[in-house]
C-alpha cells in the first residue's frame, strides 16, 4: 500500500492494495480519510490448485497399475491390487474434479458497477475491463487496479500564505473541487494515484496563487463563493492528458492575516452597531410613524364625523330649501292664478271697453256725420246769404257811335241796375243757391261715409292687434300687465 502526503492538510489520494472483498468499501469510503480511486487487487489463484491435479493423475495411473496387477497376477496379492484400485481410482477423479473445481473459481472476476479492471498478461497492459463477470483461464493474466470512473471525487486543498496584489500573504485559500476519471487506462498508466495527488495540488495552488494576485487584501473575502470557471478551464487543460475531469470547483474559505482580522473585526462590530443603531432608529421612526397614523386616523374620525354633520346640515338645508321652493311654487301658483284671474277680469274689462269705445265711435261717427251735415248746411245758408249780398257785375253793352259813354249815363246806369237785379233775378238766384246746397250736402255726405268706413276700420284693426297681443301673452304666462305693456308698444 503507498500513501502520499499534502503539505496543506487537505485531501490526500492515494492507491490502496486490497483483497477483492474490500475492493467496493475502499473505493466508496477510502482508507483512513484518504482518497482512494485506485485499488489494486491481490491475486490469491497461483498454482496450488494444480497439486489436486497431479495428485489425482497420480491416483489414476495408480489405479490403473494395481488394476493390471490384479488381472496377471495371482493368489492373495492379485486380490488386494483389484481391492485397492477401485478406491485409488475414485481418490483420483475427485482429486482431478476438485483441481478443476478450484482452477475454475479461481478464473472467476467481478467487477463493480461504475468501476473498470485494467486487465494485465505477464504484466502487459491488454485490455479495460467493464462492469460484470469475466474468467481468467489463463493462470498469468490477473486485474492489476481496479478504477472508480463513475464518482465525483470531492478533494480540498487548503493554499498557505497566497499573496495579495499589495503582496500581503493570506493566511489560508481553501479551494475544493470535484472530479472523475475518464480514463482509467491512461490515469493508471500515465499518472498513477499518489503521482496524481502531488501534480493536483501543485496545479490546485498554482491557480490560487494567481487568482489572489489579482485581488485586494481588503476585498479578498470577495473570493468566497466567487466565479472560478477560468479556474476549472485551466486546471482541465491541465489534467486532461491524465484522463481526468474537474467537474466543478469553488472557493468555500478564506482567512486572512491576524491584523486584518482584527480591522476586519473592528468593521464588524461597528457594522453591528450601526445595524443597531439603525434598528432603534427604525423603531423610533416606525414608532413616529405610528404616533403620526393614530394622529392621522383620529383626525380622518373627526373629519368623518364632521362630514357626517355637514351632510346633516345640507340634507336639512336641502329640505328647507324644497320646502321653501315648494312654498314658493304654492306660492307662484296662487300669485299666477290671481294675475290669471285679474287678467280674466281686466280682459273681460278691456273687451266691455272696447265694446263702449266701439259703441261711443259709432255714436261719435254718426254725431260727426250730423254735425258736419249741420256745418254744410250752415255753410250752405251762409253762403247763399253771401251770395245775396255780394256785388253781382253788369256788363253794359254800348255802341260806340252812339255817344252814351258819358259819365250822366253811366250813373244813372248804376242807380237803375240794383232795382232790374232785386225784381228780375229774385227765382234765378234762388234755384242757383238750392243746387249749390245740394251738391255741398252730398259732397259732405259722401266725405263723412268715408270718414265714418276709415274709422271703421281703424278701430277693427286696433281690436284685432290686442287681441293677438293679449293672447301671446297669456300663451308666454306673463299676466295682464305684460300684456297691457305689449298692448303700449302695439299702440
Amino acid at each position: 500500500m503507498s500513501e502520499s502526503f499534502n503539505p496543506g492538510g487537505g485531501s490526500n489520494i492515494k492507491e490502496s492494495l486490497s483483497s477483492w472483498g474490500d475492493l467496493a468499501g475502499l473505493l466508496r469510503g477510502g482508507d483512513q480519510g484518504a482518497i482512494v480511486p485506485v485499488v489494486i487487487p491481490r491475486d490469491n489463484r497461483g498454482l496450488r490448485w494444480t497439486i489436486l491435479v497431479w495428485f489425482g493423475l497420480f491416483a489414476i495411473s495408480s489405479a490403473l497399475m494395481m488394476t493390471l496387477n490384479a488381472a496377471f497376477g495371482s493368489g492373495l496379492s492379485g486380490v488386494a491390487y483389484g481391492a485397492l484400485a477401485v478406491p485409488t481410482l475414485i481418490v483420483g477423479v475427485l482429486s482431478v474434479l476438485l483441481g478443476g473445481l478450484w482452477w475454475w473459481r479461481g478464473a472467476i472476476v467481478e467487477i463493480e458497477q461504475g468501476t473498470d479492471g485494467i486487465l494485465t498478461k505477464y504484466g502487459k497492459f491488454t485490455e479495460v475491463i467493464g462492469p460484470g463477470r469475466h474468467y481468467l483461464w489463463h493462470p498469468w493474466k490477473r486485474v492489476d487496479f481496479v478504477v472508480d470512473t463513475s464518482t465525483e471525487i470531492p478533494y480540498t486543498a487548503p493554499v498557505l500564505a497566497c499573496p495579495t496584489r499589495e503582496n500581503v500573504p493570506l493566511k489560508s485559500i481553501e479551494f475544493f473541487l470535484k472530479f472523475r476519471i475518464k480514463n482509467s487506462h491512461k490515469f493508471v498508466l500515465t499518472i498513477g494515484a499518489s503521482n496524481f495527488d502531488l501534480v493536483l495540488s501543485s496545479a490546485v495552488q498554482d491557480a490560487i496563487r494567481q487568482r489572489s494576485r489579482m485581488v485586494n487584501t481588503e476585498s479578498a473575502y470577495d473570493l468566497r463563493g466567487s466565479n472560478v470557471e477560468d479556474m476549472r478551464g485551466l486546471l482541465n487543460n491541465q489534467l486532461r492528458k491524465y484522463g481526468v475531469e474537474i467537474t466543478g470547483c469553488n472557493i468555500p474559505d478564506v482567512q486572512l492575516p491576524n491584523q486584518y482580522q482584527q480591522h476586519l473585526a473592528t468593521r464588524e462590530r461597528v457594522a453591528k452597531e450601526l445595524v443597531a443603531y439603525e434598528q432603534e432608529w427604525e423603531l423610533t421612526r416606525k414608532r413616529r410613524i405610528d404616533t403620526l397614523l393614530m394622529d392621522i386616523e383620529r383626525s380622518k374620525k373627526t373629519r368623518d364625523a364632521k362630514i357626517v354633520e355637514v351632510n346633516a346640515s345640507l340634507n336639512k338645508a336641502r329640505k328647507d330649501v324644497a320646502q321653501m321652493l315648494e312654498e314658493q311654487e304654492t306660492e307662484a301658483q296662487r300669485v299666477r292664478y290671481e294675475i290669471e284671474t285679474r287678467g280674466r277680469a281686466d280682459l273681460v274689462a278691456a273687451e266691455n271697453e272696447a265694446k263702449a269705445q266701439r259703441r261711443l265711435a259709432t255714436a261719435y261717427r254718426d254725431n260727426r256725420a250730423v254735425l258736419e251735415y249741420e256745418l254744410a248746411r250752415r255753410r250752405l245758408d251762409v253762403g247763399a246769404i253771401l251770395a245775396g249780398r255780394a256785388p253781382r257785375p253788369v256788363v253794359v253793352q254800348t255802341e260806340g257811335g252812339s255817344g252814351d259813354a258819358s259819365t250822366l249815363s253811366t250813373l244813372l246806369t248804376a242807380q237803375l241796375l240794383p232795382q232790374v237785379m232785386n225784381s228780375g233775378g229774385g227765382s234765378s238766384t234762388r234755384s242757383l243757391a238750392a243746387s249749390a246746397a245740394q251738391e255741398a250736402f252730398d259732397s259732405a255726405q259722401g266725405s263723412v261715409a268715408a270718414a265714418a268706413a276709415r274709422q271703421q276700420q281703424l278701430a277693427e284693426e286696433h281690436q284685432s292687434q290686442q287681441d293677438t297681443a293679449m293672447r301671446q301673452q297669456f300663451e308666454r304666462g306673463e299676466g295682464y300687465g305684460g300684456s297691457q305693456d305689449g298692448g303700449r308698444r302695439g299702440r
